[in-house]
């Protein structure tokens, strides 16, 4: 089955797709959100790639190195083979910064016999917007524009660059290096240096992955999904990327294709609630300290998304000259969802600042800058709650009032008399006045007696898995009956075969027709909180055996083929594989947390 089987090797700066032929099929530089430098992904004509092209005899399989983000691909036909280990590099310098060019190193090392292959390099920068001519400068193959914003790259090698260039066939007689760069070296580039950046970036991922706390069940899952969600960071500002791609669509063929390459704020809480229980705290700090460099003005309106750098405008554009996934267009960047209104913003925002107070120690100068801003979110909160939105999954059309959203209202004053208690600050009889007042609203025109369940949004017969949240945000308690068949009357009507729906209802573009991943962790952790334990894990291994050939997830999952859709890969469909199995760890019997782990 065609699938999105690729891996992703990065060093906090930017990342690449590799396929599992050995392709590098995806890539940004010098960061995450720049222009494409290889897109075939998103047009298998136009969009660029480098590739080893063998003979049909050759076996071709791929997998992580250890607990790292290298990836090795072997080439093999019996007689002859040799593998190719790609990394981005990144390690830690004598002053305790960081190298990390904007650089792809593919390291061959030769197995056994003399194989030989076709070393394809076909560069397309800037989208593929205009031609990009490669010329041979003797030192360095340079690729660049001379149409439109000009753009540069730079590959470095031991190979014949005339016989790359032209595309020839190479017979491979001992290890060699290709180092792909955004920028032209100014020392001289050899396999040894090559090497010895490969073992540095090698074992900063083996310490990094060392200092992760490990569990008792899952422990390899969630060991991959963590050094994705930390490839998946960009190191400058702190700011986590909800994946590394544009436009992979939701469904093959429609146009529900949009750019991920940005940070949405509703991902904030998790991260750092995740990342801290990982052992990271300064990852989490780091990402906590970008929201709140991001926070706006005591007027200035607070938005659901921002760059990576904390740009506020995303204006969106669609590159009408590429194809698209699978001819899926049409091919988007930046995302127009950044100006929508979302009222649950506030909530998800104000249990960023409640984690702040919960994992870390704050200075007096950040405290105060924390009330200030506590002080606008109950306000705006107060003002603003019983106004309909866009809800939490961005609908472009019709405002409505989504329970998610007077959800997370009620979380944004809940939060703020908890903080409040601590400070020994804040209006606390006022507040939970409108806590209470919210709570009883949710509680009147959210649930439906039809339904015996919190439905999508008021005086609906709809039902959305994100009201599977209801428990973990503090609004039910799992043993709530009320709880308990929300959560049984949601699996009835969203889940298919283990996998869910986020609803059934007709959005912008029609009923969807692919599973949301995430949402089928939400019903996962559900269950298991509700005490249907087995349920749980069976469905928790059925969705994992869905991951791609190195245990990835995208965003969506088709129904029918079990086919991995959307951006790729999702941060938060690892956030939330991480979260579910650690609580299946927690709860799981002395013997099972002591059984030995296997790699």
């Amino acid at each position: 089955m065609d699938n999105l089987n690729y891996g992703i090797i990065g060093n906090c700066r930017s990342a690449a797709l590799i396929s599992d032929k050995g392709s590098i099929d995806w890539c940004c530089l010098p960061i995450f959100d720049s222009p494409s430098v290889f897109a075939k992904l998103l047009d298998e004509e136009k969009g660029g790639f480098q590739s080893f092209e063998v003979s049909a005899d050759y076996t071709i399989t791929q997998k992580y190195m250890w607990d790292t983000n290298i990836i090795r691909t072997m080439f093999d036909n019996g007689n002859d083979a040799f593998e190719v280990f790609d990394f981005m590099p990144r390690y830690e310098k004598p002053d305790g910064k960081f190298y990390a060019p904007p650089d792809i190193i593919r390291f061959v090392r030769l197995v056994k016999g003399k194989p030989s292959f076709i070393c394809k390099y076909d560069p397309k920068l800037e989208y593929a917007r205009n031609k990009t001519f490669t010329v041979n400068k003797e030192d360095y193959l340079e690729s660049y524009t001379e149409e439109g914003k000009y753009d540069s790259l730079y590959l470095y090698t031991d190979l014949n660059k005339e016989d790359v260039l032209q595309g020839k066939k190479i017979d491979l007689t001992s290890n060699i290096y290709i180092l792909i760069s955004y920028h032209e070296k100014l020392m001289e580039q050899s396999l040894d240096r090559a090497y010895l950046k490969f073992q540095r970036t090698k074992v900063y991922w083996m310490n990094w992955a060392d200092k992760t706390t490990k569990y008792s069940r899952y422990q390899k899952e969630i060991m991959r999904s963590a050094l994705t969600l930390k490839a998946l960071t960009y190191e400058k500002s702190g700011a986590v990327l909800a994946a590394a791609t544009t436009s992979l669509p939701e469904t093959i063929g429609e146009v529900r294709n949009w750019d991920y390459r940005f940070c949405w704020v509703r991902d904030a809480s998790m991260v750092i609630r995740v990342i801290s229980s990982l052992g990271h705290t300064k990852s989490a700090r780091k990402f906590l300290q970008f929201i709140i460099d991001t926070l706006p003005d005591k007027d200035e309106k607070m938005q659901i998304m921002y760059g990576i750098n904390g740009e506020k405008t995303l204006t969106e554009e669609t590159l009408d000259h590429l194809s698209g996934y699978k001819n899926s267009s049409p091919v988007r960047i930046g995302n127009a969802a950044y100006i929508q209104r979302q009222n649950d913003i506030y909530g998800i925002l104000m249990e960023v600042i409640y984690q702040q107070f919960l994992q870390f120690e704050t200075t007096l100068d950040n405290s105060e800058e924390l009330w200030m801003v506590i002080l606008g979110i109950v306000k705006i909160v107060k003002q603003h709650w019983k106004e309909a939105d866009k809800g939490i999954w961005e609908l472009r059309t019709e405002d409505r009032h989504f329970t998610f959203s007077k959800l997370l209202c009620w979380v944004a004053i809940d939060r703020a008399i908890k903080i409040a208690c601590v400070l020994e600050r804040g209006n606390l009889g006022e507040w939970e006045e409108l806590r209470k007042e919210i709570h009883d609203d949710i509680c009147r025109n959210a649930w439906s007696e039809e339904k015996q369940a919190y439905t999508q949004s008021y005086g609906s017969k709809d039902l959305d898995a994100s009201t599977l949240l209801m428990e973990q945000y503090g609004f039910l308690d799992a043993k709530d009956p009320r709880y308990i068949s929300t959560v049984q009357a949601t699996e009835r009507e969203l889940c298919k075969d283990g996998l869910m729906y986020r609803y059934r209802n007709n959005d912008d573009f029609g009923e969807p027709n692919s599973s949301f991943t995430i949402c089928t962790f939400w019903l996962i952790d559900s269950l298991y909180k509700i005490g249907e334990e087995e349920k749980a894990i069976k469905y928790f291994d059925q969705l994992l055996s869905y991951s791609n050939h190195l245990g990835l997830f995208s965003e969506d999952i088709d129904f029918k083929t079990k086919r991995l859709l959307g951006n790729f890969p999702q941060a938060y469909s690892h956030l939330a594989l991480i979260e579910t199995a650690a609580n299946f760890s927690k709860n799981s019997t002395k013997e099972d947390r002591f059984k030995p782990i296997v790699y």
